[in-house]
């Protein structure tokens, strides 16, 4: 299967995604009933929100909603269910799990599109490597219905079954990059861009002038580090810094790293989770810092979620983890592309308009 300009809808093409799709339900049905099976009740976000998210790097859609008066206000599309979740964790729900239709703007690759499903959990009271037992039983769930001994992506294998992999950042810096990560990471959690700096150049990583710390983090991590993750089996990136970690808290014992880790299976990233952070004020700062930085870099901010902020004195302890369903019906059935396990792609700029 290839990505192709040829309509989705043409009979000839359909038959050749059909196999796929039809993969695609057994996977969700098979997944739902695993959640339902351990005591876990199915939600339904509003995709309308007041806010897309306060991540730097994500893109939301925006809208308007006009109110009884015709006066208009700006809403966006959901990237994410997270805040609506955690409200609902606010509200007493302990475990829940949504199939989240999300939206992301100026996401469009092999590995993204603008419209895709987000399936996220959260477990109250329960500590985030739980959630590292989850992903081990998902991925071996999802292989089983859709028939497959083999995740695949590109020239990448791992096996589903296997137990994965546990590497912290820290260790992955040093064993693909050369370099001492923590050691540009003050107790406090301030980052030394002039230490990450001079240990990437060293290893032979192009940067630019304007590349802050945060930057050189991401491209050592995007070339030098996420080829070689999850091959052969998968693997739990976890341990992060506490300035890449917007929404966790950090890992007691070690306040430079945070109760964060990622899912990687095949060299594709399939999952981000946290133990949550519930402390309103420091998530307004880092919400208000990831803002000053998007405005920035594009020029734009997104309004912060008074309510959200509200809900989180109330909500208990938690662990949550989001992950990518597309990507991983891709490495179920082989597929290089998500259009090819998406039942209607969304058209590309210029295609099917007159």
């Amino acid at each position: 299967m290839s990505s192709s300009p040829t309509p989705f809808w043409r009979p000839d093409v359909h038959a050749d995604r059909r196999p796929a799709l039809l993969a695609r339900g057994r996977i969700k049905a098979a997944l739902r009933r695993w959640f339902e099976a351990r005591g876990f009740t199915e939600v339904e976000a509003a995709i309308l929100q007041l806010s897309p998210g306060n991540e730097t790097h994500l893109h939301g859609f925006g809208t308007t909603l006009i109110d009884n008066a015709a006066e208009s206000h700006p809403y966006y599309l959901h990237t994410s269910p997270e805040f609506a979740a955690k409200k609902l964790l606010a509200a007493g729900e302990t475990r829940i799990f949504d199939f989240a239709r999300v939206f992301r703007n100026r996401e469009r690759t092999a590995l993204h599109h603008p419209e895709f499903t987000m399936l996220e959990w959260y477990r109250a009271g329960e500590d985030y490597e739980v959630l590292m037992q989850d992903c081990a039983a998902l991925l071996a769930e999802a292989a089983r219905v859709a028939g497959a001994t083999t995740l695949r992506w590109r020239d990448a294998e791992a096996d589903p079954f296997a137990d994965p992999e546990r590497l912290t950042l820290h260790d992955a810096f040093a064993r693909h990059a050369g370099i001492d990560l923590l050691s540009t990471v003050s107790p406090e959690g301030t980052v030394d861009r002039a230490a990450l700096a001079g240990q990437a150049v060293a290893a032979g990583i192009r940067l630019a002038e304007d590349d802050n710390w945060s930057d050189i983090f991401s491209r050592v991590l995007s070339e030098r580090i996420e080829p070689h993750l999850g091959r052969g089996r998968a693997t739990i990136l976890c341990e992060y810094p506490i300035s890449e970690a917007a929404l966790a808290r950090p890992k007691p014992g070690d306040p430079r790293v945070a109760e964060r880790f990622e899912l990687y299976a095949c060299g594709v990233e399939l999952a981000n989770a946290f133990g949550e952070l519930t402390d309103p004020a420091e998530q307004r700062r880092r919400f208000e810092a990831d803002m000053d930085e998007k405005e920035r870099i594009y020029g734009e901010r997104y309004p912060v979620d008074a309510d959200f902020l509200a809900a989180l004195a109330l909500m208990p302890a938690a662990s949550g983890i989001a992950l990518g369903f597309d990507r991983l019906v891709m490495l179920c059935v082989g597929a290089r592309w998500i259009e090819d396990v998406l039942w209607t792609p969304v058209a590309e700029p210029g295609r099917g308009s007159s």
